[in-house]
């Protein structure tokens, strides 16, 4: 692990120290003696227990020191002592204490070569020692440790807070990784890295995307350890928290360590978490006041108030309307069993907050709809076309993009952005451009049902009168009118001699009812017969 960070020449947390088998043995007043295990002693002891019983492991949880004067045992039997202390090292006790002089004068070899061979620390306990000296030195050392803990804890809490409130996330992480003799990193509501501490752990940070996504599908408060859960094989071990008061996750924090968090480290986590999610989760009250004051700088832009919309949105909103912007409307898809807007919503936002960027969005009245006028090229307007390239098959938002606009024109765009949603709608994408409809073609319309039905309605007569085999006027029409009413030119593309093309033309006048002379009753004819050539091709083949 990378050296940590330096924070005012104080050592870094976790020193605190639990109670081990070595502290105990070096403990002047009791006189403890090692017969076995002497490379174990640097193990924690949870607790002290006495017990004679001839199996104890049921009253045991692991981490103990056990106390015995072997009254009940057959301390001198080889077998009987290698089952009885393999059964105490698999119920995990750490430890066994002999008291010496009491049944026996000294430890029996049976028991010293079981102890051995089972890799279990055997301290012996001489006459003057007793078992409740050894309890309370014990009990001392973790209350001191939990002190110890505490104290520090609220040390890292004060030193957090000062952080964050004087400096940002930024300086509370990098004191949280010196807490935690390791790394921190910190996500946004879209997973992206925000800030990270030493600054080679944004690499590292970056790395867990997949994870951090992961976590956000769950409701807060929302928890995951990644890498080795106890720290012993040599990677870092990850926690994941996530950050925020309600349902939705509003971030992340990642913590990396070498090993477990002790309790100083974990008070100064869950600090971490308690000043982070302060400062990323918004109350409702303030939300809902920045929503109202945006709905009414939108509405001044729509009505053409543009002085007095700058007026009232201020330093919330005033660099947005001193660039080009774009306008941009979204709908959520009706078969969507979950409304995707708000996540669509948190994206916008968490691009615009990494790129300090100001952003407009509101929540429109007609539905689930989201009005957002964002910098014309900037962070935003790239997050939304990201967010379109990433969920194109799921298609759970449909957006329409205006073309880049200035603030006496907003209600321009948002009448672009409409037609771009509704086109978005119709081709099943999830993003269109205004540009996109300007600078191409009006035929990938034709799609729609309706003009379809019209088309249909408008040519069936003739359709049918070349089904009974009376000539074929569809195909003379087309090439009539791709030819602009050129006689010789449409007759010669049809093989068929001028007089027969005029004939054909007349038939199809009396069946429509309508004159070829009327430029409007060409154009539709030509657009009905360009959807239906559309439809034919996209059938499938026979």
């Amino acid at each position: 692990m990378p050296g940590t960070l330096p924070v005012r020449g104080r050592r870094p947390y976790g020193s605190t120290m639990p109670p081990t088998l070595a502290s105990l043995v070096q403990h002047s007043a009791l006189n403890l003696t090692v017969h076995a295990g002497e490379d174990r002693l640097r193990t924690p002891v949870r607790w002290v227990h006495a017990s004679e019983l001839a199996d104890p492991v049921p009253y045991m949880e692991g981490g103990e020191l056990l106390l015995i004067t072997a009254t009940t045992l057959d301390a001198e039997d080889p077998e009987a002592m290698r089952r009885y202390v393999r059964r105490l090292v698999d119920a995990g006790v750490v430890g066994l204490g002999f008291a010496l002089g009491v049944n026996y004068e000294d430890i029996p070899e049976a028991l010293v070569a079981a102890a051995r061979e089972a890799g279990l620390p055997l301290l012996g306990v001489p006459r003057r020692t007793p078992f409740l000296a050894i309890s309370k030195a014990v009990s001392a050392a973790i209350a001191a440790d939990q002190y110890r803990a505490v104290t520090e804890g609220f040390e890292a809490q004060r030193e957090l807070t000062r952080a964050a409130l004087t400096e940002g996330p930024a300086a509370l992480l990098a004191r949280l990784a010196v807490y935690v003799d390791g790394w921190a990193a910190l996500y946004d509501a879209s997973g992206a890295v925000v800030a990270a501490a030493p600054e080679w752990a944004a690499r590292r940070a970056a790395r867990l995307t997949a994870d951090v996504e992961r976590l956000r599908e769950r409701s807060a408060p929302a928890s995951a350890v990644l890498g080795d859960p106890a720290g012993a094989s040599g990677d870092d071990r990850v926690e994941l928290q996530s950050l925020g008061t309600g349902r939705r996750v509003r971030g992340a924090l990642a913590v990396g360590t070498e090993g477990a968090l002790g309790a100083a480290e974990r008070y100064a986590v869950h600090s971490a978490i308690a000043l982070l999610t302060l400062t990323t989760e918004r109350s409702s009250e303030l939300r809902a006041a920045e929503q109202r004051l945006g709905s009414a700088v939108l509405r001044m832009l729509l009505s053409g108030q543009s002085d007095h919309a700058r007026a009232v949105a201020g330093d919330l909103y005033g660099g947005l309307l001193d660039a080009p912007s774009r306008l941009l409307i979204a709908e959520s898809a009706e078969t969507t069993p979950e409304d995707p807007l708000p996540s669509f919503t948190e994206t916008l936002e968490a691009a615009a907050a990494r790129a300090r960027e100001a952003v407009l969005a509101v929540p429109d009245g007609e539905g689930p709809r989201l009005v957002v006028l964002a910098v014309d090229g900037g962070a935003v307007v790239g997050a939304a076309e990201e967010y379109a390239g990433r969920e194109a098959e799921e298609a759970g938002v449909f957006i329409g993009l205006s073309a880049p606009t200035g603030p006496t024109a907003v209600a321009g765009a948002y009448k672009q952005a409409e037609q771009a949603l509704s086109v978005a709608h119709r081709r099943g994408r999830t993003l269109v451009e205004h540009e996109e409809l300007a600078a191409g073609s009006i035929l990938p319309l034709l799609a729609d049902d309706a003009v379809r039905a019209f088309a249909d309605g408008m040519l069936r007569a003739l359709y049918e009168h070349d089904t009974k085999g009376r000539g074929d006027l569809v195909a003379s029409l087309r090439a009539w009118l791709s030819r602009h009413g050129q006689w010789d030119a449409a007759a010669a593309d049809l093989g068929v001699h001028r007089h027969t093309l005029r004939y054909r033309m007349r038939r199809v006048e009396e069946i429509l009812g309508r004159s070829l002379d009327d430029p409007d009753v060409r154009m539709e004819l030509w657009l009905a017969l360009k959807t239906t050539t559309r439809a034919e091709a996209a059938q499938p083949p026979k």
